[in-house]
């Protein structure tokens, strides 16, 4: 089996166990559920489930305790691209080759399925404390909802997502509050991935400490990616309108480094982190491939 077809058969194992999460879309709040279900499978890489399953076995982990929150984690990614899109922030009305929520069911709707989706990843990681056997699963399933928490709240992708904002209102951009901005508001939640699925395993504090390394470097590549393909993809390969970012008047890594040194960039940070991710006795040739595909990835 070649990298492509294992990374589909991953893929699809991902979106099984977020499905088994989903609400079901019935009574009075049926509209929201319809929006929260659309917001969700609207298709995507599934990179963070991915990501934390792979970390998971990457440091010995069995059974199925890391499964809410792989689908936790993916139902925080989706609501934050729900608000990211919104008039009020992005304005952007494509995502992944199809209207993003808000067009569909108004922007109203839209904030309603990402607080929706936000509490709903909070209530299936609750649902992992009754998984846990042994006492030292409850103490790792704690240790890994306040990681959660951590990363996806004002210290992490919130604040990174309040950085950007403030970045787009006349606040003079350095190198600096960029990193920030891609720290927090995208590498945050692959810290997230890597870290939860580390320490769900047992992995000790050294170990743990490596991988969110690793994942402050995946997400600072992919985001710098993400703003080379802004510049140099099409609305067709990238599934979703190019050149926001100079329409909407934000600097990037791109803007202020040029394409040959964020290409550069991008490339050293992914060295850093494959040479983490190879120094692990049980060492994942698949996790490796994928995070090298990042730095050449099209959409």
């Amino acid at each position: 089996m070649n990298f492509d077809e294992i990374q589909s058969s991953k893929v699809k194992h991902a979106e099984e166990v977020l499905k088994k999460y989903l609400p079901r879309e019935q009574g009075f709040q049926k509209k929201v559920l319809e929006a929260m279900n659309y917001s969700v499978m609207a298709g995507g890489k599934r990179l963070r489930p991915i990501l934390m399953e792979e970390s998971y076995l990457l440091f010995g982990g069995k059974g199925e305790l890391v499964e809410p929150f792989m689908a936790a984690l993916e139902m925080i990614h989706n609501y934050s691209l729900v608000h990211d899109d919104l008039p009020a922030m992005d304005n952007d009305e494509y995502r992944r080759g199809r209207k993003t929520t808000w067009k569909i069911y108004g922007d109203g709707m839209a904030v309603l399925a990402g607080d929706g989706l936000l509490n709903l990843a909070f209530e299936t990681v609750a649902s992992a404390f009754d998984m846990a056997e042994s006492r030292e699963e409850m103490k790792r399933t704690a240790q890994a909802v306040k990681i959660l928490a951590n990363k996806a709240g004002i210290y992490g992708m919130i604040g990174g997502q309040c950085a950007d904002i403030e970045a787009g209102t006349g606040q003079e951009m350095t190198k600096e509050l960029l990193l920030f901005i891609h720290e927090n508001k995208t590498a945050a939640l692959i810290q997230a991935a890597f870290m939860i699925g580390a320490v769900l395993a047992g992995a000790d504090k050294e170990a743990v400490a490596a991988m969110e390394k690793a994942a402050y470097n995946i997400g600072i590549a992919f985001q710098i990616q993400d703003d080379i393909l802004d510049v140099t993809s099409s609305k067709e390969v990238l599934g979703k309108p190019v050149g926001s970012d100079e329409r909407n008047h934000k600097l990037t890594y791109v803007t202020l480094h040029g394409l040959e040194e964020s290409r550069e960039e991008v490339r050293k940070l992914s060295r850093e982190a494959l040479h983490i991710l190879g120094s692990f006795e049980n060492r994942s040739r698949f996790l490796e491939e994928l995070v090298n595909s990042l730095i050449t990835r099209e959409k």
